[in-house]
């Protein structure tokens, strides 16, 4: 195996807390039909998906946050019925998402261990923290700013163009099954991330000097 020089990681759900909490916060919140919204998102996001759904474009930057609201808000109802109203649909959806403090930590580990840390992220919208990311980051890659998303290879191809890195001497980390797999197609080497501890477990096994928790 050749020796890990960089490691890339996505941003939400993996730097944060998971994005299903968050969902779920939403729709109770804003009583919105569960049912709804799986029907939406499994037609806009399953592996089965056309090509140019409408959160393809939005993560590509071909739609606006705006603009997605309103065609999204179109395919959900409230729990009576009722339509549901239009505007801030992404703010409320990822409103209870939070940087995870463990993952942090280990960005910190990995940076004082003399590797590169990257962030490779689709964006539905989102407003990140990039002060923080651009400190932490080297190279920062947002879909929407690129026009290329995950799965797609020529994201993960972009990734180590900027990092000047072979595949193979870099380790990605996703909590999207299929984003994993995309990167593992050009040869990365990959976590599908679940938790902290399972990640930082995993990545053991690439990096020398981080530890699993006891």
């Amino acid at each position: 195996m050749a020796t890990v020089r960089a490691v890339v990681f996505d941003y939400g759900g993996v730097l944060t807390t998971p994005v299903r909490d968050s969902i779920a916060a939403w729709l109770e919140r804003d009583g919105i039909d569960p049912g709804s919204f799986s029907r939406t998102l499994k037609s806009w996001l399953s592996r089965s998906a056309p090509a140019g759904t409408p959160i393809h474009r939005l993560e590509t930057g071909e739609l606006t946050a705006e603009e997605f609201d309103e065609i999204f808000a179109a395919e959900l109802t409230l729990m009576d019925g009722s339509p549901v109203p239009r505007g801030g649909l992404l703010s409320g959806l990822f409103a209870d998402m939070r940087p995870d403090p463990a993952m942090f930590a280990l960005i910190e580990e990995l940076r004082d261990a003399g590797l590169r840390v990257g962030l490779l992220s689709n964006s539905w919208g989102n407003i990140y923290p990039r002060e923080r990311l651009d400190a932490l980051f080297d190279p920062v890659v947002i879909s929407g700013e690129v026009g290329m998303r995950k799965p797609n290879t020529d994201i993960f191809y972009l990734t180590l163009d900027r990092l000047a890195l072979p595949a193979d001497q870099v380790v990605f980390v996703d909590d999207a099954e299929p984003n994993v797999e995309g990167a593992a197609r050009i040869g990365l080497h990959t976590i599908w991330h679940t938790d902290a501890v399972s990640t930082r477990t995993e990545l053991a096994r690439f990096v020398t000097g981080i530890h699993e928790v006891a």
